[in-house]
């Protein structure tokens, strides 16, 4: 019986001895994305317009790393807090996930060469690993000029002092999490003639296919459900909203909606007037930042609609609006 013991216990000391070492690896090898470049933007007019145009319109900086006030439709921005940061959304099993502050405040002693490895692989100047909530897997397909860009803009932008927490987020994720980074590879810009690319190339880095794809209980997209709609959010009032179907099937996605459809939807929220609908407090809201995705150009959003309409049509009708739960946003 006592040489079973010693055998059991030898075992026991060994898988831990093994567990104690993979932990210690993951915590100190990783992420291992390179060093960040040697980067000096020059911040010409052409780049900052694009740069704007995307952090506010396509990639969502301005969107998620700002305050939005949820008292309004789709959650406008409040007045003076663009780019600081630094709410709290709290998700069961994930923990609680600060945006970081991106004003020139925050990132003034940040070279452009680790702003840009941030974006681009979810690494920080201190090489720690980002949360993936910020999507840079998406942004790594970013071509090299749009990210200048919107590094170049986020420079001017009012700088706002607020001390973010960090994140603090629940084993294993947090050892999961750093496995997730990897190295840039630079993409093409796709020429505007080449609709569809072009609108694969939006859909990617406006993140579509991550918020409008379903996940299972291990935090993994569902295989064949890309764009088929039901990733669950929760709304600052306690409701949990579903992202929609956008693949082209007829009945439970966008298969029967006409391209001008398809567009009006976005642009009817750039009249000041929709931008700001007031909902009670109990009320259907939506995580989709309409208010931001109206201001894309007609060109932009006509690619995307081209390319959402080869996608896989998935036959998944969502229930749009769901029960009320504890509030998981505190801002």
């Amino acid at each position: 019986m006592k040489k079973l013991l010693k055998i059991v216990g030898g075992i026991f000391a060994v898988l831990l001895l093994m567990a104690v070492a993979g932990i210690g690896y993951l915590q100190v090898s990783l992420p291992d994305v390179g060093d960040a470049p040697d980067l000096k933007i020059n911040a010409t007019s052409e780049a900052l317009t694009r740069g704007k145009y995307l952090a506010h319109h396509v990639t969502n900086c301005i969107f998620c790393h700002s305050d939005q006030d949820y008292n309004y439709y789709s959650g406008p921005m409040v007045p003076g807090t663009k780019g600081k940061g630094g709410f709290a959304m709290r998700e069961p099993g994930v923990g609680v996930v600060y945006p970081s502050n991106i004003t020139p405040a925050a990132l003034r002693d940040w070279t452009d060469g680790e702003i840009f490895r941030a974006i681009t692989t979810g690494v920080t100047k201190d090489g720690e690993p980002l949360f993936p909530m910020m999507p840079f897997p998406e942004y790594s397909k970013m071509a090299e000029t749009d990210v200048q860009a919107i590094i170049a803009y986020l420079r001017t932008l009012a700088p706002i002092e607020n001390d973010v927490p960090k994140s603090e987020i629940n084993f294993p994720l947090n050892l999961i999490m750093r496995t997730i980074p990897q190295p840039y590879s630079p993409s093409q810009l796709p020429a505007k003639s080449d609709t569809l690319a072009l609108g694969e190339y939006l859909t990617t880095i406006a993140s579509c296919r991550m918020c409008h794809t379903p996940i299972g209980d291990k935090g993994q997209p569902l295989p064949g459900m890309d764009f088929a709609g039901g990733f669950e959010f929760s709304l600052p009032n306690g409701r949990i909203v579903r992202s929609a179907n956008i693949t082209p099937h007829r009945d439970t996605g966008i298969g029967a909606w006409e391209e001008s459809y398809f567009i009006g939807r976005f642009k009817e929220y750039a009249d000041s007037t929709k931008s700001h609908i007031r909902v009670s407090q109990n009320g259907d809201n939506t995580m989709m930042p309409w208010t931001h995705f109206s201001g894309m150009t007609v060109e932009d959003l006509t690619a995307i609609y081209s390319y959402l309409k080869t996608v896989a049509p998935v036959e998944n009708a969502v229930e749009k609006h769901a029960k009320v739960v504890e509030s998981t946003v505190n801002k």
